[in-house]
């Protein structure tokens, strides 16, 4: 998917300093615990997150306590912040609400997208497409998200596509370097759009809530 919202700065690159900097700091430490990087018991520590994120030690404490409130992290008395537990139950909550929400906006998009729409998604897909044939990784999340943003542009949904915002905020972003998924993700957006052309409402909901399950990579 995308940097807008979505994606977290690398954990090997400095954050830019901007005004919502604890966010970004959230987001980099929400990435590294749903994708496996910080283990479920591990202790993250405020000065050595600072130092690698680049920043100081306020941010990443204030990413802490609104990760704790997410349930991500607990407060260990004088020794830090434990991660907790993503079970598998949580992950399948997090794709079905996923492809619950995402199948609504495709079904409503079915019923008023345009042929130029239609062309505007085949050129997405078609940047998906090389660039998965490339293994380029930020290409595949910019394409990726690209679609499904316009898919949700096109649906006019905008308190719907704000809730599906917050779900991917927890979707391990690790599919992107995953050729399969890649793949599969290419061919989910060509029936997504031939249902599209048929303005197939039932058809294009099922198309987009399938490929969210495909997401789940455990």
């Amino acid at each position: 998917m995308s940097i807008d919202l979505t994606r977290a700065a690398s954990p090997k690159h400095p954050i830019p300093r901007r005004p919502q900097l604890s966010e970004d700091v959230a987001g980099s430490i929400r990435q590294q615990i749903v994708s496996g990087v910080l283990q479920p018991g591990s202790f993250v520590r405020i000065e050595e997150a600072a130092v690698e994120l680049g920043v100081s030690a306020t941010p990443v404490r204030e990413a802490l306590v609104a990760l704790r409130g997410e349930g991500l992290v607990e407060q260990v008395p004088h020794r830090g912040y434990r991660v907790n537990e993503l079970s598998p139950q949580d992950v399948d909550d997090i794709f079905w609400l996923q492809g619950t929400i995402a199948g609504t906006l495709a079904g409503r998009a079915a019923s008023v997208i345009t042929g130029e729409h239609l062309e505007q998604l085949t050129a997405l897909n078609d940047g998906l497409r090389g660039a998965v044939a490339r293994s380029d990784t930020e290409s595949v999340e910019y394409f990726e998200f690209e679609f499904h943003r316009f898919v949700n542009k096109i649906a006019g949904g905008t308190k719907l596509a704000w809730f599906l915002l917050g779900a991917v905020r927890y979707t391990p972003r690790v599919y992107a370097t995953d050729r399969q998924w890649g793949d599969d993700a290419v061919r989910s957006h060509e029936q997504l759009i031939e249902a599209f052309g048929r303005r197939d409402v039932e058809a294009a909901a099922d198309v987009m809530r399938r490929q969210f399950r495909k997401w789940d990579i455990r």
